[in-house]
């Protein structure tokens, strides 16, 4: 079973909305599962490269270290997005509202270049993501997934 569900995904002209539900509320942060982020940045080194606006200045890897599982699926799907061509200065956050949504429901938002580019991303990192907490056996070939992701870029004109 995965460990997020996509439950809906909004694309407007210059934003994907994703609501996002933790299945399994023992997961719910990424402190929940041991060594989880210094997996996240050994199979994806860029992530040291992103930067939080969250109000905190205790840097990336802490931050990852323990936060919203989302919160680290945003990042991931962001790294895919990068790898796979789009700009490193696109903008995302995840927010949520358990009072109107639930517990355990998130909102990721992306800015992006291309819609497909981050829609491929979004279902990338899900698998990234199931990998990272030890959902799933085989450790995920990047290379191979931004070459998917590649693959439904539009092409320049």
């Amino acid at each position: 079973m995965a460990v997020l569900a996509l439950e809906r995904i909004d694309v407007s002209p210059d934003r994907i909305d994703a609501l996002v539900r933790v299945v399994d509320p023992g997961l719910g942060r990424t402190s929940a599962v041991p060594g989880l982020a210094a997996r996240a940045f050994a199979l994806l080194p860029g992530l040291a490269r992103h930067t939080c606006e969250n109000g905190t200045a205790h840097g990336i890897a802490a931050e990852l270290a323990d936060t919203e599982l989302p919160h680290l699926f945003e990042h991931v799907t962001v790294e895919c997005m990068a790898l796979a061509g789009s700009p490193r200065s696109l903008r995302a956050e995840t927010a949520w509202d358990f009072a109107r949504d639930g517990r355990g429901v998130y909102h990721v938002r992306l800015g992006y270049d291309d819609d497909l580019v981050a829609l491929a991303s979004l279902k990338s990192a899900a698998r990234i993501v199931d990998w990272l907490v030890g959902r799933t056996g085989e450790q995920p070939d990047v290379g191979a997934i931004v070459a998917e992701i590649r693959a439904v870029r539009a092409p320049e004109r």
